[in-house]
């Protein structure tokens, strides 16, 4: 039997996206900057009679807690190769759901991390990436929540240094389902679309999805306008596809600040001040 633990599920953050084209499989070819921003959901593993799963937190409610949960899913990838013991797991969600900031993937990431620490077993770094994947793309590059260059469909992951070390994250409410963002962007299988990103130059970075995102939820649009019109960002983006919109400083103090600032005019949008990592 383990001691009860704590993991963490860092917010995932697209620095850049760039959508290379659909492959023939009809999964799509990315080239994307990934950060991981210091605000998380927590995953609180305790001993149990029988494995199962309660969701808590700010966005606990708007999310199932049934066998389609992402962690539930993840375990059960796990268990098809290890021996696991029986756990209760809570799921505390502050991280807005289906808000392009991986919340689902990262949650996944750290049940397989928590999983095998609870059953005090290892699998090799290959394995685990390739339980990952059949979970979700954005699972493999939320195992290890360091900046690295996320290319092909999310497999191929190479360490990275980013320019910036904070960040303000804000999301005006609403979900952005990633399949209808997707649809929206309009590629069909086998189309190529635009060049891959140069990571030597950040001026070019952009977010593939950030117009469509729009179209499916007009709200981004009034985020990043506000974002826009604030001097002390250097950069502004949409992270994934949406809705949670992003300004980049040097200055952690200067990011608290501004963040207030938008709370205070926006009070109905969730904004957070993190460091990037």
């Amino acid at each position: 039997m383990f001691a009860p633990f704590l993991e963490r599920a860092p917010a995932k953050v697209n620095l850049a996206l760039h959508v290379l084209g659909r492959r023939a499989d009809g999964y799509h070819e990315l080239d994307s900057i990934v950060a991981f921003a210091d605000v998380c959901d927590a995953l609180l593993f305790e001993p149990s009679r029988s494995t199962s799963l309660t969701v808590t937190g700010p966005h606990g409610a708007s999310l199932s807690a049934g066998a389609d949960n992402l962690v539930l899913r993840a375990l059960h990838e796990l268990r098809k190769l290890v021996r696991l013991p029986e756990m209760h797991i809570t799921l505390e969600k502050v991280l807005p759901v289906a808000s392009g900031l991986g919340g689902g993937s990262a949650d996944a990431a750290a049940t397989l991390r928590g999983g095998l620490r609870a059953g005090d077993v290892e699998l090799s770094d290959e394995t685990l990436r390739q339980i990952a994947l059949r979970i979700g793309a954005d699972v493999p590059v939320c195992l290890t929540p360091k900046a690295c260059r996320m290319r092909g469909i999310g497999e191929a992951i190479s360490t990275f240094s980013i320019p910036h070390e904070a960040i303000v994250l804000v999301n005006p409410g609403v979900p952005c389902a990633t399949s209808g963002v997707f649809t929206a962007l309009g590629l069909s299988a086998g189309q190529a679309h635009l060049k891959g990103l140069d990571p030597s130059d950040p001026s070019t970075w952009r977010n593939d999805l950030a117009q469509p995102a729009m179209s499916v939820q007009p709200a981004i649009s009034k985020v990043l306008g506000v974002l826009r019109g604030m001097p002390a960002f250097g950069v502004v983006n949409m992270s994934g596809s949406g809705a949670t919109c992003f300004g980049l400083l040097s200055d952690s103090a200067q990011a608290e600040t501004v963040a207030r600032e938008i709370a205070a005019a926006h009070p109905a949008w969730w904004v957070k001040a993190a460091r990037l990592s």
